[in-house]
């Protein structure tokens, strides 16, 4: 993985405006957790250190498929069971920021996962909160554009 020095001279930016390496970037998995209460609902989870609205996310896993890997961060994360889609349903890139001040462009695949049950403890439950919204509020929320433009596409959808 490349990952991006502060001052570097061959900068990119994202469509949120972030410089990061252009050649920094990195895959990862995502889950986008929905249900249909009286109408459609998205999840997103707070991050851990900034606590923005985010879906749960993570690197893909040896082993395992990709849309496998984002469904163990939904459990992770936010303890969540469902269904999960084979395929992605779309992609989003953000500058992904590490604690020493680095950071790295990361492509997401998103997986829609319908969820059946939010288990009542999981492994960052003390780390993070869980939320459900109507998919304008959860676009709108989104910590990130291009995830916000994703869920509102998700939703037209279905």
């Amino acid at each position: 993985m490349t990952i991006a020095k502060p001052g570097k001279p061959n900068k990119a930016k994202t469509k949120s405006g972030d410089a990061v390496e252009e050649k920094a970037l990195v895959r990862q998995v995502a889950a986008l957790p929905w249900r249909i209460t009286e109408r459609l609902e998205i999840m997103l989870v707070s991050s851990r250190q900034t606590r923005r609205w985010i879906i749960p996310k993570g690197w893909p896993m040896a082993g395992r498929s990709a849309s496998t890997a984002a469904a163990i961060e939904a459990l992770e994360e936010a303890g969540l069971l469902g269904a999960i889609d084979e395929a992605p349903f779309g992609q989003f890139t953000y500058a992904k920021k590490f604690s020493r001040g680095e950071s790295a462009l990361c492509e997401v695949d998103v997986f829609p996962l319908r969820v059946n049950r939010q288990r009542a403890d999981w492994p960052e439950k003390d780390q993070r909160e869980t939320r459900w919204f109507s998919p304008e509020e959860a676009a709108t929320c989104a910590s990130d554009p291009e995830l916000g433009a994703l869920i509102a596409r998700f939703a037209a959808a279905r």
